[in-house]
């Protein structure tokens, strides 16, 4: 997705000020209306830096990657904290079709920090499926994680982003600022409007159709204002079987532990906190249309854009009341 910026006013008074760099394996972008010059990327990085030691398996010296490999000492901070809470909402309301507790499924099929993937069969990932589950796991008074069994192995990929981004949004307001879009690896969150140019902040969606190589294109623009924004799709995360030549999808159905190949081809979600809508933006690619729309009937706070191939292999899209509202023509 892309945001579309504003231009800088005169020195002195309130301007658009950009920070940008690289974390948690992709890149970050804050845009803000500020009249102060003050330097605030020192203090982002720190935040992304402390996400990380708290929630990156990439990281081997991470909280996440200390208890991944079975040590119960560890003591969480309020970001893993704050995560395993709400995936553990969103886990109940979804009946597990959101579930952190993947890792070792994640890992088996290629997605995990090696890239490896193993030869997997029915039997290998019922194997596996004995080691997820959200139920198996629970938070102690002492802010230590339990595990029913040791091998059990956390993946908050689908959620911290988006944590993150809010976190980098409560720094901004504490400093007095309320009118910015924090983005991170593609999931956002935008407050206040953009008054350099008095308009709301405009979002891009991309097409999942678009193909590899060519100028990057868009199907949708929204105005964006005091909500979170999350994509999910199958449409580039993808490995090859270098011996079958078959293309496995990033998307793991904790339930049955298979990648998902669904006709469900992106999901954008808009949710109060960017949070919630990464977990719920993943939970919907599992779920599929159907029980999706089924979903959201239910549950009004949440909005969502949807891009899926027809019987006949034409894209076709399904969008709630709410996000209608926020597109622009």
């Amino acid at each position: 997705m892309t945001i579309f910026p504003g231009c800088r006013n005169g020195e002195g008074a309130p301007s658009l000020h950009v920070i940008t760099g690289e974390a948690q394996g992709s890149t970050y972008a804050v845009r803000y209306v500020s009249g102060s010059g003050e330097d605030l990327k020192p203090a982002v990085d720190s935040i992304l830096l402390a996400i990380d030691m708290s929630m990156s398996a990439y990281r081997p010296d991470s909280d996440i990657s200390r208890i991944n490999a079975g040590d119960s000492t560890v003591v969480v901070d309020d970001n893993f904290r704050n995560v395993f809470e709400m995936s553990r909402t969103i886990w109940e309301a979804s009946d597990g079709s959101f579930d952190p507790t993947i890792g070792k499924l994640v890992r088996a099929w290629g997605f995990g920090p090696d890239h490896k993937r193993m030869a997997l069969d029915s039997t290998k990932v019922d194997s596996l499926l004995q080691y997820c589950g959200f139920d198996k796991v629970r938070l102690t008074p002492e802010n230590r994680i339990y595990k029913d069994r040791e091998e059990i192995t956390f993946d908050f990929n689908s959620i911290a982003q988006g944590y993150t981004v809010d976190v980098i949004g409560d720094f901004l307001r504490d400093r007095g600022i309320g009118d910015y879009v924090v983005e991170v690896g593609g999931e956002l969150a935008a407050h206040g409007r953009n008054t350099v140019q008095d308009r709301n902040w405009l979002i891009a969606i991309d097409d999942p159709l678009h193909a590899d190589g060519v100028e990057r294109s868009f199907i949708a623009k929204i105005k964006l204002e005091d909500l979170g924004m999350a994509t999910s799709g199958n449409y580039r995360k993808t490995i090859t079987d270098t011996i079958t030549g078959e293309q496995y999808v990033h998307t793991v159905d904790p339930i049955t532990g298979y990648t998902k190949k669904g006709n469900v081809l992106s999901v954008t979600v808009l949710a109060k906190t960017c949070m919630e809508a990464d977990a719920y933006a993943t939970t919907f690619m599992v779920m599929g249309l159907e029980r999706t729309k089924e979903f959201l009937r239910k549950k009004p706070e949440i909005q969502a854009y949807m891009l899926y191939l027809d019987e006949n292999n034409t894209m076709q899209k399904y969008t709630t009341a709410g996000f209608e509202d926020v597109l622009v023509d």
